[in-house]
């Protein structure tokens, strides 16, 4: 038997007696939850994830009001006689008249991105969202915040979703600094508007 004849004979007697391990491989992708294929689109679903709303509101009212009431009357006394022969004819007469009208009109328009985070993921998959936007120029503060529930199909393939299809939303938008308090009314005309 020749030497290599031998080394042959030895790696099969090996590879017979010793136990194979299969080999084991991580993969690159998750197997579960919608990012599971390579092919879908990442949006937000999870606690922690985040979503862009984009805000634009849009609302108009108005109200017009018209009061008006006349009220008038007409009184006459003739001259007395026999022992009131001393009265005089008199005569009275009122008249009392009330108008008014007013028109009040309020138009509202609001547009922003505003990116939140989810805070909770409802028993039927819709996600509970808050966020805070907060933008600081020159002693003025302006502070967008928003709260509400997006269902998972309205948020679009970009990750984001219109605030018209935001449940529950509220929209609050704060301003603090110079410019905002003076457009606040001075406490002297307060108390004359309270008064008047």
């Amino acid at each position: 038997m020749g030497y290599k004849a031998v080394i042959i004979l030895l790696t099969a007697v090996l590879m017979l007696t010793v136990p194979a391990e299969p080999a084991a491989a991580a993969s690159l992708w998750t197997d579960t939850g919608p990012a599971a294929s390579m092919y879908a689109d990442r949006k937000a679903h999870a606690v922690g994830d985040i979503i862009t709303i984009i805000i634009s509101e849009s609302s108009s009212a108005s109200r017009t009001g018209k009061a008006e009431n006349t009220k008038s009357g007409k009184t006459d006394l003739q001259a007395g006689t026999g022992i009131f022969r001393w009265l005089a004819d008199a005569s009275a007469g009122y008249s009392d008249s009330f108008k008014t009208q007013g028109t009040i009109a309020n138009s509202n328009n609001v547009s922003a991105k505003l990116t939140v985070q989810v805070v909770e993921v409802k028993p039927n998959g819709n996600m509970v969202v808050s966020g805070t936007q907060s933008i600081k120029q020159n002693g003025e503060e302006q502070r967008i915040t928003i709260t509400g529930v997006v269902r998972p199909d309205d948020v679009r393939a970009d990750n984001t979703v219109l605030s018209t299809y935001v449940a529950d939303a509220q929209i609050r938008i704060d301003g603090q600094g110079p410019l905002a308090r003076k457009q606040r009314q001075g406490v002297l005309s307060q108390i004359l508007n309270i008064l008047l």
